[in-house]
């Protein structure tokens, strides 16, 4: 019997630029999660929005039973690429909060708010409702206010407890929170090597190298990975399977590639204990 996981979180209406090229299309943390969180996991979408194109729609349900909470706009961000990985983020709209949580137990919750969506209680229930509780702290920390994406301050303590926090390196000083008060911490820095904590225990992990014209949903999709590796395998063994995971979802803008094919390149990924 598969297992049943939940992912919560606004899924987004993207406007990316690139230089003179402007393209639509369905994003947030939360689609990008669940993406590949589906390839575990039987998955549930906990979101809110007004409107979306039919076929978004239809993609999001291929994914999982998709539950959409009553909102009188959806949110929708600019992204400017400077280059492969570097972006500038505009809020041009944002859906309601997410204020509802499913009556029902599940083997992993993902949180990932990509607007301060989130409300600190929906984290608590989140820990009543799973054996294993993810979040990515990006949404956390952003201000709801439209224009310029800008990161604010947050006492962490409501995360305390959290199974996996993920979070850009650029993005972790915002926030009080000792590593070792969740069970892992993932630290990431684009292409460049990023650090782990077991327990508060530091490791060194180093992505693998993919030529790529844009990294949009990378980070959402290595925590989705490691969730779903998580759930059966080791920490190490899980690590470098996220990793390569999301080396191939950057390869091919898709997950649609075997798990042997995961397993093969894991074994290039390098992780190491590092002294405290």
């Amino acid at each position: 019997m598969k297992m049943k996981c939940l992912v919560v979180g606004h899924v987004v209406r993207d406007v990316i630029r690139r230089g003179s090229k402007i393209e639509e299309r369905l994003g947030g943390g939360a689609y990008y999660s669940a993406l590949a969180l589906s390839r575990f996991c039987d998955v549930e979408i906990l979101t809110s929005f007004s409107q979306l194109p039919e076929e978004w729609i239809d993609e999001l349900r291929s994914l999982g039973k998709l539950t959409v909470l009553p909102s009188d706009e959806t949110t929708s961000y600019e992204l400017t690429y400077l280059d492969s990985n570097r972006r500038e983020l505009r809020l041009i709209s944002r859906a309601s909060p997410i204020t509802e949580f499913p009556a029902q137990k599940y083997d992993a919750i993902i949180l990932n708010p990509v607007a301060n969506e989130i409300p600190e209680d929906i984290v608590r229930e989140a820990l009543n409702r799973a054996g294993l509780v993810s979040a990515d702290l990006q949404g956390f920390i952003r201000s709801p206010e439209k224009d310029p994406v800008r990161l604010i301050e947050r006492d962490g303590s409501f995360l305390r407890g959290v199974g996996i926090l993920h979070a850009d390196v650029a993005e972790f000083p915002h926030v009080n929170i000792d590593p070792g008060s969740v069970g892992v911490l993932l630290l990431s820095d684009g292409p460049n090597p990023g650090k782990a904590y077991l327990h508060g225990r530091p490791y060194r992990f180093v992505p693998l190298k993919v030529e790529v014209d844009e990294s949009t949903g990378a980070g959402d999709v290595f925590l989705g990975a490691f969730t779903g590796f998580y759930l059966e395998c080791p920490f190490i063994q899980s690590l470098k399977r996220a990793v390569a995971f999301t080396a191939l979802f950057l390869r091919y803008r898709s997950v649609d590639f075997s798990l042997d094919e995961v397993s093969e390149l894991a074994r290039g990924v390098t992780v190491e204990a590092l002294s405290d």
